[in-house]
Parts: C-alpha cells; structure tokens; sequence
C-alpha cells in the first residue's frame, strides 16, 4: 500500500470502511530536516491511536513561513523520509494552503479522532477550534528540547 497520498486519497482511506473502529490520528508540519523532536513527536503521536496520517506542508507553504532559502529537501523528498518511518501510515502531500479554510475543509473531510500538537505549538488556538469542529479530541505531546529545524540551517550554513 502507497503511504504517500494526495488529499482526495487521504479522505477515501480515512473514511474507507477497512478503517472504520479505528483511530485516526492526525498531525501537521513542515518536518524538513528531521530530527530528533520530530522522531519523538512522531512516535507520541502514534501511541494516540491506530492509524497516523501526516499533513505534509507544501514547498510553496514552508518558504512562506520559514524565508526564501526554505525548505532545504523538497516536499518529495520530505515525503519519503517521513514515509520510510515504520510507525507513520500515511504522509499527505498538501497543495499550497492559504487560509485556515483550506485546513478547515481538509479536516471536515478526513475527520480524524486525534489531532497531536506539541505542547507549545503557536497554532493552539486554531487547532483547538478544528477539534471542537469535528468533535475529536487534542492531545498535547510534550516538547522534546532539540535544536529546531531553522537552528540546525543556521548551524549547517544553509540558512
């Protein structure tokens, strides 16, 4: 089975009736130099639930967020380190999301039963009212002390 999918694939197998009675769990990042913080995050995730599925930002989204020398592995790339994970079932390639509707709608769509966030996300709120939205539950992993992504470029000269 294919780990890496489209949106449209992502809701057919959230919603397929083999995964019914199961977990879904779901997470979002832009995960471009994976590191330690992500591999813990990950696995915490997981524990959450049966199947964990991973919004995958666009390469188009991370350069908005992190600047014009981002993301140093394309989305494909980031793709299949993600999908190389044992414990990861699906990785999600998102197209360029815009606005919080975008999200929105993709979360209607795939209506997980967990969304995991680290515990000092900037985007609590927003992903507080997405999991009211669909009746799930937020489970908060806590925050493992690592360099983050944009350090490890400054430190590598990348950035």
């Amino acid at each position: 089975m294919q780990k890496i999918i489209n949106p449209k694939e992502a809701q057919r197998l959230s919603l397929s009736s083999k995964n019914k009675g199961k977990v879904k769990v779901l997470v979002g990042g832009c995960f471009d130099i994976i590191h330690i913080g992500h591999i813990k995050f990950l696995q915490e995730s997981k524990k959450s639930g049966d199947i964990l599925f991973i919004l995958l930002e666009s390469d188009t989204k991370v350069r908005r967020l992190k600047g014009k020398s981002r993301p140093i592995f394309s989305q494909k790339e980031r793709a299949l380190v993600l999908a190389a994970l044992g414990f990861v079932d699906y990785v999600i390639m998102l197209p360029d999301m815009k606005s919080d509707k975008d999200y929105e709608k993709l979360i209607l769509s795939l209506q997980p039963d967990v969304i995991c966030v680290t515990e000092n996300d900037p985007l609590i709120k927003e992903k507080k009212r997405q999991v009211n939205m669909i009746h799930a539950k937020l489970a908060a992993v806590p925050h493992i002390k690592t360099f983050s992504t944009s350090n490890l470029a400054k430190i590598l000269g990348i950035d």
